[in-house]
């Protein structure tokens, strides 16, 4: 029943009329007066930002850091976290090419939208790293190496937060998304990063142009807080004994070790 109530208020207000009119607010000057309220809500660290004063919410969400506020701390062979937010899930790709994340199974064919992009990940790894509204929103590469192939999927966004996870419909398999694949220069092997939408405002940007990206680089950012998904191939990462589901991480943290 709740799961029930929960997708149908999600359908009645995730549509392209809201999602169009909350960009066209969080974009304007209009905005401006929830800027300090929003701060203040979420507790964002401003001496870390590039920039103190914003002139809408947007720009306050897609907000730079200072060049030192991310230093990269993993090393040749290492996994760079990609984002700052929390470990919401990680562990073995299934023999059929899925993983359960909140009870939910999800198909890897669903997510990358292709069997044969999907079976190279069979037995591999995967991480679900979410962002909530309060974290900083861009999104950086995990690796040293080539972007091979980066496309879109998907249309309307559920939440991706752990109610919209455990209620919502597949979201990390359904939602808008962008995927981007990536051949690592420390081990040649392939990295598929899934950038997905969060509700309301569905936008992810692209700002790496260039196909040979530099551990750390920049490679897009979201406008509001939402969800990253890391798919690596058998026998090719294994992940830092420490880390545990629900963990707060950072940007150039090391999750693991390639081979």
């Amino acid at each position: 029943m709740k799961q029930g109530f929960y997708r149908m208020f999600i359908e009645l207000t995730n549509n392209r009329a809201t999602s169009g009119f909350l960009r066209k607010f969080s974009t304007s000057r209009l905005s401006k007066v929830l800027i300090k309220p929003y701060i203040n809500a979420f507790k964002l660290n401003m001496e870390e930002s590039k920039n103190t004063s914003f002139p809408t919410l947007h720009a306050l969400f897609t907000r730079e850091l200072k060049n030192n506020a991310r230093p990269i701390y993993a090393g040749e062979n290492e996994l760079a976290c990609p984002v700052d937010g929390v470990l919401e899930s990680h562990g073995k790709i299934e023999e059929d090419i899925q993983f359960v994340v909140k009870g939910k199974t999800y198909s890897i064919i669903e997510m990358l939208g292709s069997k044969e992009m999907a079976d190279k990940y069979n037995e591999g790894y995967y991480m679900v790293l979410y962002l909530s509204p309060s974290h900083y929103h861009r999104i950086h590469s995990p690796i040293a190496g080539e972007v091979i192939s980066q496309f879109e999927l998907g249309a309307k966004s559920y939440p991706v937060n752990k109610a919209g996870l455990t209620y919502g419909k597949d979201p990390l398999s359904k939602n808008y998304r962008v995927v981007s694949e990536v051949k690592s220069s420390e081990n040649g092997k392939h990295v598929a990063m899934i950038k997905v939408g969060a509700m309301f405002v569905n936008t992810i940007v692209v700002t790496a142009k260039e196909k040979r990206l530099k551990k750390g680089t920049e490679v897009g950012y979201f406008s509001f807080g939402s969800t990253v998904v890391l798919l690596f191939e058998a026998d090719s990462f294994t992940a830092n004994n420490e880390l545990k589901s629900g963990q707060p991480i950072k940007v150039g943290e090391n999750l693991g070790k390639l081979h």
